[in-house]
C-alpha cells in the first residue's frame, strides 16, 4: 500500500477555452480575504463587468461538513480534513467556478488551492503532495495574497466572537510563515500588505488584477 506523501489524488478538467476572468484572493485568518473580495467584487461590478463572487469551503453538501469539522464539532485526520477540502473545491469547479468563466463571467473567489497548501502544510502534511492534489484545477488568472503583519492578523482574530479550530495564536504563527514562504517562491502571486487603511488596500487590489481584467 502507498504511503500517503507517495499516493496522488489529481482532479483534472476539460480544458476547453473559458472567457472570463478567475480572480482569487488568498490569505492567513484575519488578513481581509473575505472583506476585499466583497470590495473588489463590487468596484469591478461598477466598472461594468459580470461579476460572481464565491468563496472555500463552499456552501455545498462537502462544504457544510467542513464548516461542522471547523468549528471542532467533529474530529478529522489532517489528510483527510484537506482532502475535503479538495473534493469541496471539484464541486465549487463544477457547479459554480466553471459555469461562471464560461459565460464570461469576473469570478472572485475568497479562497482557493493555494489555501490547502498553506493549511495541510500548518498540519505537518507534505507540501508538494497537497499541490498535486490540486494541480488539475483551473488556475486562477490573478492571486492576491493578502498579507498584513502577524500582530495586524491575531489583534483582528481577537475581536472574534467565535474561532475554528486554525484560530488560535500557534497555529497562525506558523501559517504566517507558511504564506511567506510561499510568497517567496512564487513571484505570479500579488502579495498585499492589508495593515492599511481600507480603501488604500482595495485600491492596491485594484491595481494588481488591472492585467488580469483586460483594464
Amino acid at each position: 500500500m502507498k504511503s500517503l506523501h507517495d499516493s496522488k489524488m489529481e482532479f483534472m478538467y476539460n480544458q476547453s477555452p473559458m472567457h472570463g476572468t478567475f480572480i482569487v484572493l488568498e490569505g492567513p485568518d484575519g488578513a481581509g480575504t473575505s472583506l476585499h473580495a466583497k470590495l473588489l467584487a463590487e468596484r469591478l461590478e461598477q466598472a461594468g463587468k459580470k461579476v460572481l463572487r464565491t468563496a472555500e469551503p463552499t456552501e455545498g453538501p462537502i462544504g457544510a461538513w467542513i464548516r461542522e469539522i471547523l468549528r471542532g464539532r467533529e474530529v478529522m485526520p489532517a489528510s483527510a480534513l484537506q482532502m475535503l477540502f479538495t473534493a469541496d473545491r471539484a464541486w465549487h469547479v463544477e457547479r459554480v467556478i466553471r459555469p461562471a468563466l464560461l459565460e464570461g463571467t469576473v469570478v472572485v473567489s475568497d479562497r482557493y488551492s493555494l489555501s490547502t497548501v498553506a493549511y495541510g502544510t500548518v498540519q505537518g502534511l507534505d507540501q508538494q503532495w497537497l499541490k498535486d492534489a490540486n494541480k488539475g484545477f483551473p488556475q486562477p488568472d490573478c492571486v492576491i495574497l493578502t498579507l498584513p503583519t502577524l500582530d495586524v492578523c491575531l489583534e483582528r482574530l481577537g475581536r472574534r466572537e467565535e474561532r475554528d479550530i486554525f484560530e488560535q495564536k500557534e497555529v497562525q504563527e506558523k501559517l504566517h510563515d507558511v504564506y511567506l514562504d510561499l510568497a517567496a517562491h512564487d513571484p505570479s502571486l500579488a502579495v498585499i500588505d492589508t495593515d492599511g487603511e481600507k480603501q488604500a488596500v482595495a485600491d492596491d487590489v485594484w491595481e494588481a488584477v488591472q492585467d488580469a481584467i483586460g483594464s
